[in-house]
Parts: C-alpha cells; structure tokens; sequence
C-alpha cells in the first residue's frame, strides 16, 4: 500500500497534519512534486507522547527479534528502490543515478544496523571471587531523529536504523526539502514495527526546535546545519537530554609538491563538484602547492567544464553560493570557471574554480555548499597545513601528497574528525568518526552509533547472605 506522502505517522495511524503546508518543488525545473503539513507543538506533544508509550514494549522486544523486522523492512525497500531514488530524485535534483545509489547505500546500513544490534556489547567484570559486575547497554527511550536533505534516504536510514535496532522508539523529522522520499522510507518501515515504535512529523524548524527541546526526548540525533545543531544543544543542555550531531564543514583539501597535478585535479573536482557541491564531506578549501599549481589550475578548469552535475536542491541554497563567490570575486579572486548563473527555471548552478582565494574571505572561512572550488596557492606544505587547520569547523580534510611525513603530519595535526590520505572520498563500510568544533559531537554513524543511542547501566552482584 502506498500512502499519501504527506500525511503524518501518529500511534499507528496515518493523519492528515495541520492546514498549514510547505511546497515542495523539482530544483530541475520548480514543478510542484507535493506539499506537507507543518506541524506544531501539539503533534509534536502527541508524536513523543506516543513514543514513549511505545518505548518499553520496544525496549522489550528482544534484538533478534527487532532485527528480523529491520530486515524485512530493508526487503520491501529493495523491491520498491526504484519508486523511492525516483522521488528523493525529482524533490532534491540528484541525478537519477546517484540517487540510486544514495537509496542502495541506505538500505544496506539498514541491513548492517539489524546484523549488528543482536551483538551489540557488553562487559562482565570481577571485583571479588563471589561478586560479578555486568555492564548493560540499554536503549535510552526515545530518539529524535532530524535529517537533511542532500542524502536523505541514506542518512534518515542510518538514524533510524540504529536507533530502531538498539531498541528505542524513534520520532522522526525529514527536512522539509526533501520530506517525501523520507516519508516513503518511514511508510515502509512502520509497517514491519509495533504500533507507535516510529513516529513521523512534516515541518521546518517550527516542528524540528520543539521536538529537540521537548522534555520526554531522550536523545536527538540531528545532521544538518551547524547553526542548528548549536540551537539544539543548547537545547538538550536544558533538558539533559544526549546529543549526535553533525553539522557543516570547510573541509580543506592539500595538494602537495610531487603529485600528479591532472590526478590531483580530478580528485579536487570529484570532492567539490560531486553532488554539486553538496555532501558534507565536500571540499571547499583547496591549498595547493605553487610546485605544481599552474598545471593542477590547468587541469581542473578542464575538468570543471566537463563534469556532470544536476541543480542545487533549490533556489535558497543557489542564493547562498552565489553570495560566496560575488564577495570573493569582490575582495580580488579570479573566476577561472564557471561562477555565473544560467537564465531559465530551477536551481542550476555550474561547475565552478576561483584562484586567488584568502583565508579571510567568506567563501573560505563559511560553509558554501555549492559546487565551488576555492583555491588558494601556497610556498610549502607547513603553510597549507597551517592554513586548512584555520577553521571553526572539524569535520574532515583531505592530503594529496607522496610524502609519508606529510601524511602523518596531516593526520597529526589537522583538528577534524576524518583525515583522507590521497583519495578525496572512500572509507571502509562500518566506519566512524566523530566531528569536532563547531560541527559537532559524537559518533553518527558506524558500530559506535549504537553505543551513542544506548545507555551502559553497572549491575553489581554478590550472594545474598542466609
């Protein structure tokens, strides 16, 4: 059965949501794809209020069994990929292709989340030869789970699938870019789950600052923007609650003396244009070495001209990329490619290089999340280094380099959470991290994630006395 995306998931029951709606429109071409309901303070009350109804029974249930279930739910998604990447594809711009692969990916999570929650850890210590300690990991109870909208499917179904398999109920929030390929996703796995184990609401940040500061919330796990992830923990300070976040980055990218420049130009292009510019792990700061940086320009110019991207999610997000690169090109950078918005409907924005880039310039100091490659070239390695290490963000960074001592010195001493030697993208399934100033806290996803939405209880025991 298929439902009407824009309803909402209450108890059980799908209902329409408050008169209020939000459109939704194809960044491709602005067509309407659908509207949904934004809801306020009194579904978000009802939403957690059934959560936590929901929660013990959940809790109870044991982890094979919620994994047999999280499997199923995985099975439907694969026979309906198709129906789900095509929707996530016309409600965000990704090509067709990558939004395919995004949804594959998601589903395959889901899958490594219900292997891993049956064994999930535990420890037993003995303090004295008749006493034993046992450490638990217990759910904590609800979980607010916020999504973004340049990875949907993928990033809602490692949330909702950790959360979901260490045992909590879950309330969960889509951004209302792209709500209705998460709706679909929240439609397929309520239907293999318990009556109010997962709760769905529609909305902006109307529905999304009530819900992370509700007293009841037991841990919101929030990626998106880092102004919001600090409104949220400002929030969960007050309420105790645990906060996952991952916010924004400025992820640098070091081109050393040495490499090839047209493999590192592809590289480059491949980090900042991929999804046009808007993953976040994308690469936004680029300090390469003036050894090779004439021929490296070269090379990424051309590439900048042939790589296939589709539009900016829509004409909000193109506002903020055109605004970075009109004040770089203001305060004396050169546009080398691209850097110009083309006439007509949706949210196109092309591929584009700017040289002559300084650390005090918004586009290197800001999250741009645009397919723009900022480049600023650099003496040596020790000035990239200190230079890409500048940031109020710690999300990740990238070191092209022959040189073993440079690599380890950038794993060393970049402060981020993921440092990625001589390939731009790439990372082992099951991997973690976890982001540092202001893009966040703890680990979002990996075996670790599970330990995040869990909490460790010590039971001590020793024989009764008689």
């Amino acid at each position: 059965m298929q439902l009407d995306p824009a309803l909402i998931l209450l108890d059980g029951a799908w209902l329409p949501g408050p008169a209020e709606v939000l459109d939704v429109r194809d960044p491709r071409d602005d067509a309407l794809v659908g509207r949904i309901p934004v809801s306020g303070p009194a579904e978000v009350d009802a939403a957690v209020g059934g959560a936590v109804k929901a929660a013990a029974g959940w809790a109870r249930t044991s982890p094979g069994e919620r994994a047999s279930l999280l499997k199923a739910a995985a099975r439907e998604l694969r026979t309906r990929l198709d129906e789900v990447a095509e929707l996530q594809a016309r409600e965000g711009g990704k090509p067709l292709g990558d939004s395919r692969g995004g949804v594959e990916a998601g589903i395959g999570t889901l899958e490594q989340y219900a292997e891993l929650g049956p064994l999930h850890r535990g420890r037993a210590l003995q303090g004295a030869y008749d006493a034993t300690d046992v450490m638990r990991w217990e759910p904590r109870g609800v979980v607010a789970v916020l999504t973004p909208w340049n990875d949907p499917v993928a990033i809602a179904l490692q949330g909702l699938g950790a959360a979901l398999a260490a045992g909590n109920a879950v309330v969960f929030k889509p951004s209302e870019r792209t709500p209705l390929s998460g709706a679909r996703v929240a439609e397929v796995l309520a239907s293999h789950l318990p009556p109010g184990v997962l709760q769905l609401l529609h909305g902006d940040g109307r529905t999304g600052a009530p819900l992370a500061a509700h007293p009841d919330v037991d841990v919101v796990y929030h990626v998106g923007s880092s102004v919001t992830g600090a409104a949220i923990r400002r929030a969960t300070a007050e309420t105790g609650a645990h906060a996952v976040l991952e916010g924004g980055g400025k992820d640098a990218c070091l081109v050393d003396a040495g490499v090839d420049p047209a493999w590192a130009a592809e590289q480059v292009a491949l980090g900042a244009f991929a999804n046009a510019g808007q993953i976040c792990v994308s690469v936004e700061r680029v300090y390469v070495h003036e050894a090779v940086a004439e021929p490296f320009l070269a090379a990424l110019v051309d590439r900048a001209g042939s790589f296939e991207i589709g539009p900016l999610v829509d004409r909000r997000q193109r506002e903020v990329v055109e605004s970075h690169v009109a004040q770089a090109v203001a305060d004396g950078a050169q546009v080398l490619a691209g850097g110009s918005t083309p006439e007509g409907a949706g949210a196109w924005y092309p591929p584009t290089v700017l040289v002559g880039c300084t650390d005090d310039m918004t586009l290197m100091r800001e999250e741009t999340f645009g397919p723009v490659a900022a480049v600023r070239v650099v003496s040596s390695f020790d000035e990239g280094l200190a230079a890409a290490a500048r940031s109020t963000y710690g999300l990740a960074a990238t070191v092209l380099t022959p040189s073993m001592e440079h690599a380890q010195r950038a794993a060393r001493e970049l402060p981020v959470g993921t440092v990625k030697v001589n390939a731009v993208f790439g990372g082992a399934p099951g991997g973690a991290a976890t982001p540092g100033r202001g893009t966040g806290q703890g680990f979002g996803f990996g075996p670790e994630l599970l330990d995040e939405l869990s909490r460790c209880k010590v039971v001590h025991w020793e024989p009764a006395r008689t």
